[in-house]
């Protein structure tokens, strides 16, 4: 099995007995060595004696005094959301129960950096035993905002940070950068979209986030006598997002779900719904309630997905055997940012795990 995702800390993890990540010394400096924490030439003597004794004992105890020595603001609020977050971690045991703890309890002083590199590293436990290049590009969407390109009928979806900065360094880094400052013209950058051929390619360069994922729809065409021709794209990247989110709950709730990517909603039982972002929840909200919705709105909608337990009895008894409808859906500046805690907060489970 290759790696992928190297960056996430998952060599520095253990695994429990459930199959949970375990939080490690090592995993914890991998937070003190990221550019929010880093020491840099402007660090005053107390940041570099704190960041030197963290590192050697990074679960160490730091008192208040120690914390209100930093000179710079930004630098004592920095280490202050740290320990937080470290100390919750911690307690939890485990990055899943600390994820789960983090959302049910409230997120409010929780950076949301903190949260989207624990959902990674998560996922790259789920995730570890696939070989599927789309799984895994799939699964970006659940930690890192995207961008959606419509391109000759296609929806592509690009990630958000590498298309900004292609942009404005046409691939150059900082020497791109200087080049736009002084009026140059930049040669254009082809991102390739993620296809059977290029696939391979992924283990090499998935750490770049550096591929399209094509989330456009299946099409059917309706023939005579009531029949339908369905065309169907072998290698969807919203059938890799289904198959990422199904094994997202089973892995974290222990509920077993199917799900799969529907066009619209025909059912006149319509009970139950989630979005997976902030505007698809307020989407279907607004169609379940039958309220008006402007056409421009609607056509920002990228997917629908049905979800269906594999047990009624995991079910709340009022909806037992319903399917559940998700939601996905661009911004009105064609960005998304998935929130993958919405399939583990906001379903009709029986028991909370």
């Amino acid at each position: 099995m290759q790696d992928f995702w190297p960056s996430c800390g998952f060599a520095q993890l253990q695994l429990d007995a459930r199959g949970w990540l375990q939080p490690t010394d090592d995993y914890l400096r991998l937070f003190l060595d990221r550019p929010e924490l880093a020491l840099v030439p402007e660090s005053c003597r107390d940041e570099r004696r704190l960041h030197a004794a963290l590192h050697r004992q990074p679960a160490r105890a730091v008192p208040p005094a120690e914390l209100a020595a930093l000179r710079d603001d930004d630098a004592r609020q920095s280490y202050g959301y740290f320990l937080k977050f470290r100390d919750a971690l911690l307690a939890a045991g485990t990055l899943e129960a600390a994820y789960l703890a983090l959302f049910r309890q409230g997120v409010r002083d929780t950076p949301p950096l903190f949260l989207d590199l624990l959902a990674q590293a998560i996922l790259r436990n789920v995730l570890s035993q696939s070989a599927d290049a789309y799984e895994l590009r799939a699964a970006e969407l659940l930690f890192r905002p995207q961008r959606i390109l419509l391109e000759q009928g296609q929806i592509l979806a690009g990630d958000l940070t590498t298309l900004d900065m292609l942009n404005e360094t046409g691939g150059l880094g900082d020497i791109g950068r200087l080049l736009a400052q002084a009026g140059a013209p930049l040669r254009e950058v082809q991102i390739q979209v993620l296809n059977d051929a290029n696939a391979p390619d992924y283990w090499q360069a998935g750490e770049r986030h550096s591929f399209l994922l094509d989330l456009t729809h299946e099409v059917q065409n309706d023939l005579s006598h009531g029949l339908v021709l369905t065309m169907t794209r072998a290698r969807s990247g919203l059938k890799a997002l289904a198959s990422v989110l199904q094994k997202w709950v089973q892995h974290l709730l222990g509920v077993e779900v199917r799900i799969k990517p529907v066009q619209k909603i025909e059912d006149p039982a319509w009970r139950w719904h989630l979005g997976l972002d902030i505007e698809s929840s307020a989407l279907l909200n607004d169609l379940y309630e039958d309220r008006p919705v402007a056409p421009e709105r609607m056509q920002r909608l990228l997917s629908l997905f049905r979800l269906d337990f594999a047990e009624r009895q995991d079910m709340r008894a009022d909806v037992a055997g319903k399917p559940v409808y998700l939601g996905l859906m661009m911004n009105s500046q064609q960005t998304l940012k998935l929130k993958p805690q919405n399939l583990l907060l906001n379903l009709p489970l029986a028991r909370i795990t």
